[in-house]
């Protein structure tokens, strides 16, 4: 199982602030984007939608929800007083506990947020132009220039691109203007009481009150995300507990304060335990061959960037790319959009956050800031991402023609991805797996 970081709590709020995690990311739903191909081991973020028609009902007697939020808070103080001995079993003490949950009540906002996190789909495309906004690189660059010596350093520790760095800190926290001011306990503990994903959020729950015993941080000083992301980069506790490092040499490993120090490393050492190659680009803008097998654009068909050229591939300029490492293509608006030759550094992203959408986003972003020209190839605009039904309507009338997708689960993925293909070759079309409105309407 991956081991991500916090991207999608502060996503929801990174969008609206023009531009919003490390988290072992269970809700990067907060904004779903439906990019077209979902190509690595990465499961795709995409849950119900919500219908969004009026429902005619009488009306609540207007202290229902008072009532309703007294009886949640009397039974969650009651998961409070019987989660303690199984907190203080793994080595949390009473006093630590205690101190911890004072003054914590149930948060009704945080599991209205989290029942509704899927209730937006955006393409990939209206995705990046948030992501790298002409306001998201001057900021970047401006962050780069301030903390220029930090990040030199941080550099040479880690071997991890500072612009690369810099771009995951501008989606995470909008270079730490949004790093969420929830307090966590009160989140994780709101989370793990509900029954939706309670080993999850138990497992950061024990996290959170396992850096509370060290004393990086105060209680109510622990804020974030309403799903339990935190600081300048938008770290879980189980991944602070595994990668967050004092850069500073404080005695503390501090993610949230004014200084990003601590963050910024703390990322840097992320990427590098997950083995980022130095030097390496994340990906390169390609032109695809005319004649292109697009049955070749897989993550696990690899070959070196000669390789490729000897199949015509070029960059966009129509020069060769030189030999970064093995490579694959890919194509996340399928034949219509943008293709990228990606290298392993595109996987280490991924495990910050699976979503194709938010790798190409930081990679995208981080070139930016280094001052290199946006993506020339145009997107599809006049597509719409799919609605949760109508995923699922695409993989039943796939399924029933014989292009088996195993799950009618509403999720794009490798497998839904190849029986789009098998679809396309039946009907003769290009056979680039890109999951479309137009697909949908040609099978019904």
């Amino acid at each position: 199982m991956k081991i991500l970081c916090g991207v999608a709590a502060v996503f929801a709020a990174q969008m609206a602030t023009a531009s919003e995690r490390p988290l072992a990311r269970p809700d990067f739903d907060a904004q779903v984007v439906q990019a077209a191909l979902v190509v690595g081991p990465a499961p795709s973020h995409l849950a119900v939608v919500r219908s969004k028609r009026p429902v005619v009902r009488e009306a609540a007697p207007a202290t229902a929800p008072r009532v309703e939020l007294a009886a949640s808070n009397s039974e969650f103080s009651g998961w409070i007083k019987s989660f303690r001995p199984r907190a203080l079993s793994k080595g949390i003490s009473g006093a630590t506990y205690d101190r911890a949950f004072q003054g914590v009540r149930y948060d009704a906002d945080v599991i209205k947020r989290d029942r509704n996190q899927s209730e937006f789909t955006k393409t990939l495309w209206d995705y990046l132009d948030t992501a790298a906004s002409d306001a998201r690189i001057a900021n970047g660059k401006k962050a780069v220039a301030k903390h220029r010596a930090t990040l030199d350093r941080i550099e040479a520790k880690y071997g991890v691109d500072k612009e690369v760095v810099a771009a995951i800190w501008g989606l995470e926290s909008a270079y730490g203007t949004f790093t969420g001011s929830k307090d966590l306990i009160g989140s994780l503990a709101t989370l793990a009481y509900d029954a939706r994903r309670t080993e999850f959020f138990e497992q950061q729950l024990i996290a959170a009150l396992q850096i509370l015993r060290a004393g990086d941080v105060a209680p109510r000083n622990m804020t974030g995300s309403w799903a339990g992301a935190m600081g300048h980069t938008q770290f879980i506790p189980t991944s602070y507990l595994e990668y967050a490092v004092d850069f500073t040499g404080d005695g503390k490993r501090d993610i949230w304060g004014s200084d990003p120090t601590d963050a910024l490393a703390s990322t840097a050492n992320y990427l590098a335990k997950f083995g980022w190659v130095k030097g390496q680009p994340w990906g390169v803008e390609v032109r695809v061959p005319s004649g292109f097998d697009y049955a070749m654009a897989k993550r696990d068909v690899l070959k070196s960037p000669a390789q490729w050229g000897a199949l015509g591939f070029t960059d966009i300029k129509g020069n060769a790319i030189p030999n970064h490492g093995k490579a694959s293509i890919l194509l996340p608006a399928g034949a219509k959009g943008a293709a990228f030759m990606i290298f392993k550094n595109f996987e280490v992203i991924e495990r910050y956050n699976t979503a194709d959408a938010y790798v190409i986003g930081v990679g995208h972003l981080s070139d930016r800031i280094k001052g290199k020209p946006a993506i020339q190839s145009p997107w599809p605009r006049g597509d719409r991402a799919l609605k949760f039904a109508e995923r699922k309507e695409m993989q039943r009338l796939l399924t029933a023609k014989g292009f088996d997708t195993k799950k009618i689960d509403g999720r794009i993925g490798p497998l839904t991805i190849e029986a789009v293909r098998g679809f396309q070759r039946s009907v003769g079309l290009v056979p680039d797996g890109y999951a479309s409105l137009d697909i949908l309407k040609r099978l019904r």
